[in-house]
């Protein structure tokens, strides 16, 4: 590892690290502390997907949608309107609603097909955000003199990568220059992420093995048409699989490549020094 035991940790004046877990746990809430702590560099995965790789498959489709409205496509056309995603670190909404949902058109779904098509954009995207992550910490030092630098993964980050290869060409890359940290959460956090979700789904990336076998089981389970399928009523069904698909993969990524921090700890985190404290804690000593 980068930092092999708390000493070295605690002496190094660069401190980079990659957060990596369950959308929910506390990802953002550290990258955000550390930023507004002074001295830290964030580099959002989500974000960089959602602009630099995401970005025109994003306003194309509201483009799209405004060309159904007569009022809006004759503005449009006659270059009167500019239509783009305004995508935040905190709202990532224009991202989650390009994704989309299979299902009913009627109720906003898409045909499986379309849904999959984006799906791997995502994929693609997201591999090459990642990717650049060696990029922006220079960036961040040469540019604004930052040393310290906290990379703040997409829950899904374990989905495009294969933990177990130790010749992972993204893991590889992001543990040459990154400390892996994947923030764990108790049972307890599993309940209050599936209670969270099933008021508000929303769109995520998903392997596509297991979004084909999810929507399988899914119709037969159902007997309903693709087409009359309630899209959020299957992004439901499938979030509390996708969880237990996905928790031995950050297990294995923390094991394999870095270290694990409790949810609970990072939510007692204030300062920068707290953080610091937290991570040595999860080094060797």
């Amino acid at each position: 590892m980068l930092y092999p035991d708390a000493a070295s940790w605690r002496a190094c004046t660069a401190k980079r690290v990659l957060l990596f877990g369950m959308s929910g746990l506390g990802k953002t809430h550290l990258a955000n502390l550390l930023r507004e702590a002074g001295g830290w560099f964030h580099y959002s995965v989500d974000y960089r997907i959602g602009t630099r790789y995401m970005g025109e498959y994003i306003a194309d489709n509201f483009k799209r949608e405004a060309m159904k409205v007569p009022l809006l496509r004759d503005l449009l056309l006659s270059d009167s309107v500019y239509i783009q995603s305004n995508i935040t670190f905190d709202n990532l909404a224009p991202l989650s609603t390009y994704l989309g949902k299979p299902g009913d058109p009627a109720r906003g779904g898409l045909r499986f097909d379309a849904y999959m098509q984006r799906q791997d954009q995502h994929r693609q995207a997201e591999i090459a955000a990642l990717l650049d992550t060696p990029h922006f910490i220079d960036r961040a030092r040469a540019l604004y003199g930052y040393d310290n630098f906290v990379c703040d993964s997409g829950g899904s980050i374990c989905e495009v990568v294969d933990p177990d290869d130790p010749d992972d060409p993204v893991l590889r890359t992001l543990s040459a220059h990154l400390l892996p940290v994947w923030i764990k959460g108790s049972d307890a956090h599993t309940d209050a992420l599936v209670r969270r979700f099933d008021r508000a789904p929303k769109p995520m990336y998903y392997q596509p093995e297991f979004l084909r076998d999810a929507w399988a089981a899914y119709l037969e389970r159902t007997a309903l048409p693709e087409d009359q399928v309630d899209p959020d009523d299957f992004v439901r069904w499938t979030y509390a699989r996708a969880l237990a698909h996905r928790a031995p993969r950050y297990a294995a990524m923390a094991r394999n490549w870095g270290v694990t921090v409790l949810a609970d700890d990072v939510a007692a985190v204030r300062t920068a020094e707290d953080f610091d404290t937290l991570i040595a804690r999860a080094l060797p000593d």
